[in-house]
């Protein structure tokens, strides 16, 4: 035992309040000095995580409370980013699990804390912001209860202790409606709940890879807890090859040498020069270690379990980018290039797949869902790579009958009374069947659907359009089941360029009327570059560079102003949602577009002509 050692993951969903509580955390614990400048949000490092005010990846922090460590891992809150969740709760013995006071457990929630308590976690439950006007932090129990209950916790998991707490203010309290003044009782929680980690420091060593970082200097570096044993720099490890647990020969076992130790330290990583059973810590010099692999003493060569992800639901295709305007902008642009990217995204993103396929220049690649795939693509894209993207598709499984499973999506969704006859609608037409209807204390009504992913692919927007804003929609995987039948894909057509060209405001103007615009005045296009969203089904060629004649007659009317409505903004979960079986997502640094996948008009009717006579046959 360390009796000086805490080790806890923070799991919540998203927005409930997760990062800015370990601010305050940090803060009260004194990891800052007095002079250090403290911004908000400070475990959001990545700059996309500040962008979209989400976590994306895990983190570690430690802090010091009444002469104990406490090492924090702050996690990502979106179901999409799970494979990140799951490998870290192998490195902590406590939960401290963040519910909002108004929402109460949602989907990430239930599937981070089925996670925890499988693994005999202990949980700490902080019922967050309940200085919000419409809490209601005492049904919230109530609901963290149930969940515990349909999770099968045990006996000492169902005995949680409880706190209430403003993330916001810095303040936790015991008690609901109990004044507090800081997070004291939220670290003595802490402290009296969560056991200390187990592991004998005289035996010898032994640690699991849970994550992975790199340095330009010392290379891929090791992150985990030591289950048992000690660590010293200069020490030499085996790494063993992933598979069972058990005992591994001595010609499996890579020979290696800690080149680094580092521990944690508020949010800085400290060079160290020997640690023991408990402590998380970060390992350079294993060259080709992966995650889940076990390192151990030289002579003690017992591998421990591995690290068990979910597999992916969804995959698109990569494509090197073939587009005239290809290479314009772009460092990475070859084959090569995209290919070395994503295996080195394999290193650490354990939840992602690549795989070749029949095409040498196209890359299968497979994630938990459509936010986990466009950060892969968006942090690429900043990196200068250049590439293609095609419409996403589920994947299929086998049952053990053969039949064909599809994966399914639990769909939480609060809008106000007014809407829920839309959202029923819509999601009817998309194959969804409804769990539950409830009205919640503020108004709005919860709906919950189990719904085949396929259904939700296009739907977001859709749902923000017949909402107008004022709906919320959360989904999370839930397992797979029979596939559904056939399910409509984008009813409208899209307005495609028939000749290379720059827009012109008098050809937008025209065109408005008979679609919503996706370029506007000033952009290059090129044949078969999408320029917008017809109002009706199929699609129409026009040209969008075509300008207006001059003539030496004037009339009253020849020279009223061209007032255009504003494009649609194309982000890339936009372009995902909208794209269909024969388009694809032109990627660049400094542009997305859409386009045809078959750029020339005459081959694309052929191909037409040639889907529509298989869909007659079949």
């Amino acid at each position: 035992m360390t009796p000086q050692l805490r080790n806890i993951a923070i799991i919540a969903h998203v927005d409930h309040g997760k990062t800015t509580l370990v601010d305050h955390m940090l803060r009260q614990a004194g990891a800052f000095d007095a002079h250090e400048a403290m911004t908000e949000r400070v475990m959001d490092s990545n700059p996309l995580e500040r962008e979209r005010g989400i976590t994306i990846l895990s983190k570690n922090t430690a802090v010091n409370w009444a002469g104990t460590k406490i090492n924090i891992v702050d996690t990502p809150g979106h179901a999409d980013f799970g494979g990140e969740v799951e490998r870290i709760l192998r490195m902590v013995d406590g939960v401290l699990i963040l519910v909002d006071a108004a929402e109460g457990p949602m989907p990430q929630t239930r599937f981070v804390t089925r996670k925890a308590l499988g693994l005999g976690l202990v949980p700490v439950v902080v019922i967050n912001k309940v200085d919000r006007p419409d809490e209601r932090a005492e049904a919230v129990h109530d609901e963290v209860l149930e969940l515990f209950l349909e999770l099968d916790a045990n006996e000492t998991q169902l005995d949680a202790p409880f706190l209430y707490a403003s993330g916001r203010e810095g303040w936790a309290a015991r008690e609901y409606g109990e004044a507090a003044s800081d997070l004291a009782a939220l670290f003595e929680t802490v402290l009296s709940a969560v056991p200390a980690p187990v592991g004998d420091p005289d035996l010898p060593f032994q640690m699991l890879a849970s994550t992975l970082d790199h340095s330009r200097y010392v290379g891929r570096i090791a992150i985990g807890r030591i289950e048992r044993g000690r660590v010293a720099e200069g020490d030499k490890v085996a790494l063993l090859p992933l598979g069972e647990p058990g005992e591994v020969s001595a010609d499996d076992a890579i020979p290696a040498k800690v080149v680094k130790l580092y521990g944690f330290d508020g949010l800085k990583r400290a060079e160290i020069e020997s640690a023991s059973a408990g402590d998380i810590i970060a390992l350079a010099g294993l060259e080709g270690v992966e995650i889940g692999q076990t390192i151990t003493d030289p002579d003690q060569r017992d591998r421990l379990q591995g690290i068990a992800v979910e597999r992916p639901t969804l995959a698109v295709d990569f494509r090197v980018n073939d587009s005239p305007f290809a290479g314009r902008v772009g460092k990475y642009i070859t084959t090569r290039q995209l290919r070395e990217r994503l295996m080195r995204e394999l290193e650490r993103n354990v939840a992602l797949r690549v795989e070749d396929t029949d095409s040498p220049n196209t890359f299968a690649v497979s994630g938990r869902g459509e936010l986990h795939l466009t950060i892969l693509m968006e942090t690429m894209r900043r990196e200068g790579y250049e590439f293609s993207v095609s419409r996403p598709r589920v994947i299929i499984r086998h049952a053990a009958d053969g039949s064909e499973m599809e994966p399914y999506e639990e769909a939480v969704i609060e809008v106000p009374q007014a809407f829920v006859g839309v959202v029923m609608e819509k999601m009817g037409s998309r194959r969804a069947e409804l769990l539950e209807m409830r009205p919640t204390d503020q108004g709005p009504v919860r709906l919950e659907f189990k719904i085949p992913s396929r259904g939700l692919f296009g739907y977001r927007s859709e749902f923000l359009t017949d909402t107008r804003g004022e709906g919320q929609l959360h989904h999370r995987f839930l397992e797979y089941g029979p596939k559904a039948g056939r399910l409509q894909s984008r009813q409208k057509g899209v307005l495609v360029a028939d000749r290379p060209g720059t827009s012109v405001a008098f050809a937008l103007f025209n065109l408005q009327e008979r679609a919503e615009m996706i370029v506007g005045p000033g952009v290059e296009t090129y044949s078969g570059m999408i320029v917008g969203e017809h109002v009706r089904p199929g699609d129409l060629e026009v040209n969008v560079s075509k300008g207006k004649k001059l003539t030496n007659m004037r009339a009253a009317s020849s020279d009223e102003n061209v007032r255009l409505e504003p494009p649609r903004e194309l982000t890339l979960e936009l372009a995902l949602e909208f794209i269909n079986d024969d388009e694809l997502i032109e990627i660049t640094p400094d542009a997305i577009r859409l386009r045809k996948r078959l750029l020339d008009p005459n081959t694309r009717k052929k191909a037409m002509r040639v889907a529509a006579a298989e869909a007659r046959d079949d």
